[in-house]
This record gives C-alpha cells, structure tokens and sequence, in this order.
C-alpha cells in the first residue's frame, strides 16, 4: 500500500505558469491520497452504478500523462507500456485492464508517467514557453497550445478527484479533500 504524501497548498498568487503548475501538482497530489493505504481489492471496487475504480483511474491518467505530454505536445510516439494495447478492441482497456495489475504496479506507471510530464513540461517551456502549439493536432485538427494542455489536465484531475472522493468514501469512509 502507497502512503499518501503531504499535499502542498494551492497558489494563491504568482506567474501563470506557477498558478497553472500548481494547481495541476495539487490534483496530482490529491489523487495520491484518495488512492493511498488501499489494498487491490479495494482499488478494483466500484461504486455501481459505474464500473470506474480507483484502480482504473490510476491506469487512465498514467495514460493522459504520457499523451498529453509526450505524444501530443512534443510528437513522441506511444511510451512502451501503451504502444501494443489494441485500443480497437478495448477502447476502455486502460480502465479494465487495471484489475490485472498489483497496486505498486499501479502507482509505480502513475508516478513514472508523472515524472516523465514534469521532464517534458520543462523541455517545452524551454523551447516556447506557454504559448507552444503542440506538435500533433487534436483528433478535430486543430492544435492546441501548451497553456491549453496545462488546463486540460487540471480539468482531467479534477474531474476524476471527485469520482476519486466518491469511491473512497464508499469504500472506507474516507472523506475530505
């Protein structure tokens, strides 16, 4: 089981990319704790009427980690542990084919695909600040820009942190934020 770290305090001032850096390190944070000190059983439990788990979560934002960071902003081909997955036949296979793995498995991609963002995220600063445009287009074709990844995110966590908040505390009664 994962200990949960101390969760940093939301910025209440500073540059854009600092409010927008921050924010996003809080929903990382935030998901660590609502997904800690839970055994595997636990993690693949849903709150019916959804088939989402903790479990999946944790797969699925290995995911958005790595596309949004390193195949969509800088053109990366698919990181290793996705470039085989036949997302034809399991569009979902990141949510359902979380049931097959350990929980340090789990955390282990997350914390990997997170640590990969954050590298990536100083190269692209580096090279353009936030107004980069990704290299590769959206699936509409248009192409987004760097600042537009950074709020994508934090919606994609936030979002998924209050589907988090509900299954913990259907789980154990672990509430909070």
């Amino acid at each position: 089981m994962t200990q949960a770290p101390e969760r940093t305090h939301l910025p209440h001032s500073g540059t854009e990319l600092e409010l927008l850096t921050g924010f996003l390190e809080f929903h990382r944070q935030t998901l660590t704790i609502k997904c800690s000190g839970l055994t595997g059983d636990q993690l693949n439990t849903p709150l019916p009427p959804s088939s989402m788990t903790l479990a999946g979560m944790l797969k699925h934002l290995a995911l958005v980690e790595d596309n949004w960071f390193s195949v969509v902003l800088h053109g990366n081909p698919d990181a290793e542990y996705w470039k085989d997955v036949d997302w034809g036949s399991d569009a979902d296979w990141d949510w359902n084919s979380a049931v097959e793995n350990s929980p340090e498995e789990l955390f282990d991609l997350w914390e990997r695909a997170v640590l990969r963002s954050r590298q990536l995220l100083e190269e692209a600063l580096a090279d353009g600040g936030l107004e980069q445009l990704a290299v590769r287009q959206m699936h509409s074709g248009g192409q987004v820009s760097l600042r537009w990844i950074l709020i994508h995110m934090i919606e994609e966590y936030a979002r998924h942190n209050g589907h988090a908040d509900l299954i913990r505390e259907s789980l154990d009664g672990t509430t909070g934020e």
